[in-house]
């Protein structure tokens, strides 16, 4: 039984065997990304004191300004996840191609790729607004000890073996599923170790938060405007109480906490949506559900979608199960 205040390093050795493939590999990988964290949470911290805030000059595959933090992340997971020789393939949302890691080694038997958002909300680093990363793990499906290719990044989100996010903000917390549930570890900065804090972390199946850009309110679809009017309405539970921070993990974080639901809907200026299926909405929409919550495009599951590109943009709900479903009502209806 998971006890709190044990650290992550004793939760994943305790709970290993709960792993569909428990090789102990799967353990090695959670733990270079909680190492990762550590690195980019010191230089979170360092926001203001060093040059490291700001816009580095460059753009991403998505054509976004890149911020210092976002190529300071970006570099310290792929090093990291690399130097140790657990992966076969990265991908990140700041890479244009996937990364084939020992490609040339015949005896190569690393099994899992992982697809990466180094720093979700990068943009608000200038501002002290908690930021986070994403990431989600998958079983390669190309035969051991070849290179990997693009198959073994393009599959549905069902597959995957292991997704998580770290949010740096007042406290930095590390939240993450293998299928079994979902459990958050806070580091304590004095000693630099995640202690287990938030064990079993569940969405309410209603909430009273509803997150979304309403400045984009104008060019959402018609069920989208109706849901958050009503949401708005004087009526028994609600009006709900507008939350948007601007950050998906924090956005998400607080909702699973507290109850709501989260939208970035298509729109006339987004047509297929905004955020990335590998990168953000999958690994989400594999915390929410295990949490007890659901993750929508409007009308799919999200994990059900079949991707056919690496930066893959779709339309995301996510959070409480009844919310979300009454907004895919509103989505059907109109």
């Amino acid at each position: 039984m998971s006890k709190r205040n044990q650290t992550l390093g004793e939760f994943i050795i305790e709970n290993q065997n709960s792993f569909k493939y428990s090789s102990g590999e799967l353990s090695k990988l959670i733990n270079s990304i909680r190492l990762a964290a550590k690195v980019v949470n010191h230089e979170v911290n360092k926001a203001g004191l060093v040059d490291i805030i700001g816009a580095a000059g460059d753009t991403n595959i998505q054509g976004e300004d890149q911020q210092k933090l976002d190529v300071y992340a970006n570099d310290k997971f792929i090093q990291t996840l690399t130097k140790r020789n657990i992966v076969c393939g990265i991908a990140s949302e700041e890479e244009d191609d996937f990364i084939t890691i020992n490609s040339q080694d015949e005896n190569h038997q690393n099994k899992y790729v992982v697809l990466i958002d180094p720093l979700d909300g990068s943009s608000n680093i200038d501002v002290n607004v908690s930021v986070g990363t994403i990431f989600s793990i998958y079983r390669r499906v190309t035969p051991l000890g070849t290179p990997v290719s693009i198959e073994d990044f393009l599959q549905k989100g069902n597959k995957q073996v292991a997704a998580g996010y770290v949010v740096y903000g007042t406290s930095t917390m590390l939240v993450y599923t293998t299928g079994h549930g979902v459990n958050g570890f806070t580091l304590n900065p004095a000693i630099g170790s995640y202690y287990l804090s938030h064990p079993d972390m569940q969405f309410p199946e209603d909430g009273n938060i509803y997150s979304v850009n309403e400045g984009n309110y104008l060019d959402f679809p018609l069920g989208i405007k109706k849901y958050i009017k009503y949401c708005q309405e004087d009526e028994g539970e609600r009006p709900y109480t507008s939350r948007y921070i601007g950050s998906l993990v924090s956005d998400f974080h607080r909702n699973m906490i507290k109850g709501g639901i989260y939208m970035y809907p298509k729109s006339t200026k987004n047509p297929k949506g905004k955020l990335r299926l590998l990168y953000e909405c999958n690994p989400m929409a594999f915390i929410a559900e295990q949490a007890n919550g659901k993750a929508s495009d409007g009308f799919n599951r999200i994990m059900d979608i079949e991707p056919t590109e690496l930066h893959e943009r779709v339309p995301f709900i996510c959070g409480s199960k009844n919310m979300v479903e009454k907004a895919e009502e509103f989505m059907r209806n109109n």
